[in-house]
């Protein structure tokens, strides 16, 4: 249930397998949360939203008009309920817990994506250039400094750079250099076009026989003794020995139909994509990240993918004209010579995030025993896709 590319992973790995799979959504394969998304593959890099240096941010973060951080409370106790308890998992003790998972996770998750791309050899602008992560303050350096020591106990090749280092390795940035106080390097990370991957993998997973039907909308799960008889589509009943839930931030609504409270809420983020100039040193080839305003810059062959912005409003998919001259900003003021006068492609779309940032992988204690989950993967679906996936394939 699901053909984002969470979804898909899954039905990817379940198929390789020999199972024969029937993969279920109301729209097409990657037309949600992954058509748009950061585009960065960032296996090294997975501190959780929920971190004890939220605290001390909070007010601006909530309260400045361009913050990158947008809290609209809503008549919906689940939206305060999840807000309180991302609030909880802001502690040291969570923050280093859910890293460790996190890390252990993504190395699962390259090693999947990886032997995918090998084999299927699919277009879509895959590139293995590193990342760059920009703290603007002293503070902030010094505190990335310490996840930077954290994450290399658990084997991640990570270094802390000058300014002057960051110009050397992007030479995109030799004009901002002067006005960050460093940045954290991984030179493994990768990027690549997640629409696309999507895109590839219905069409392999289609040649091989996966039954798809799109544009089919799930109303009920029916239920007998205990298990899952059949989800009830648009298209008429599916009968299944075994169902996963993968539908992102729709997951929430259709496991309460079953009695579960699923702590996955959507996390609205904005990007652009535009043909980038072709002057070297114009637009970065190194995928960024601006700490300070959120935002992620990654290449994607001609093109440059902006995006960013974590909003707690709603199920909403409008792009207000703020968040895009947001975007349009920080690409100003990193890379003016990007090429971002030529058309831009704005989208937005809904992160299933949990609060303490770590997916919901399995079955539920309390669900259907032919019931498997795998969702709430916030803002790492691209990341982790291959790396639940195989998870959920292990537990069928």
């Amino acid at each position: 249930m699901g053909a984002g590319i969470v979804g898909l992973a899954t039905a990817y790995e379940l198929q390789r397998r020999g199972f024969q799979v029937t993969v279920v959504d109301q729209a097409h394969p990657g037309a949600g949360t992954s058509g748009g998304n950061g585009a960065q593959l960032s296996y090294s890099y997975v501190q959780p939203l929920a971190d004890p240096g939220i605290w001390a941010q909070l007010p601006k973060l909530v309260l400045a008009p361009d913050s990158p951080l947008k809290l609209r409370p809503r008549w919906d106790p689940h939206q305060w309920r999840w807000g309180l308890d991302f609030l909880r998992a802001c502690n040291r003790r969570t923050s280093e817990h859910g890293t460790a998972t996190l890390l252990a996770l993504a190395a699962r998750s390259r090693q999947g994506f990886e032997q995918m791309l090998a084999t299927e050899q699919l277009s879509c602008d895959f590139s293995r250039t590193g990342k760059l992560v920009l703290y603007a303050s002293q503070a902030a350096l010094d505190d990335a400094k310490r996840q930077l020591e954290l994450q290399r106990a658990w084997g991640c090749e990570q270094e802390a750079v000058t300014p002057a280092r960051c110009a050397q390795i992007e030479p995109a940035l030799a004009h901002y250099a002067a006005r960050i106080a460093g940045a954290i390097h991984t030179p493994g990370e990768c990027a690549a076009d997640c629409l696309q991957v999507c895109q590839g993998l219905h069409a392999r997973l289609q040649a091989r026989g996966v039954r798809f039907v799109l544009g089919s909308r799930i109303t009920a799960l029916t239920q007998s003794a205990g298990r899952i008889a059949a989800a009830q589509t648009d298209a008429g009943a599916i009968e299944a020995n075994a169902f996963v839930l993968a539908l992102g931030s729709g997951s929430h609504a259709l496991a309460r139909s079953l009695g579960l409270a699923l702590p996955v809420y959507p996390l609205k983020g904005y990007s652009i994509t535009f043909d980038a100039a072709s002057e070297p040193g114009a637009a970065p080839q190194v995928s960024v990240t601006d700490a300070a305003r959120k935002v992620v810059f990654a290449r994607l062959g001609g093109r440059l993918r902006v995006a960013g912005m974590a909003e707690l409003v709603g199920y909403g998919l409008d792009i207000p004209q703020a968040r895009i001259d947001s975007l349009c900003a920080a690409t100003r003021a990193l890379f003016p010579h990007s090429g971002m006068q030529r058309q831009l492609q704005p989208w937005a779309g809904l992160r299933p995030a949990t609060p303490t940032g770590l997916p919901i992988v399995g079955r539920h204690a309390r669900g259907p025993a032919n019931l498997l989950l795998n969702t709430g993967h916030g803002a790492l679906g691209f990341t982790l896709a291959f790396g639940t996936a195989a998870a959920v394939a292990d537990a069928v």
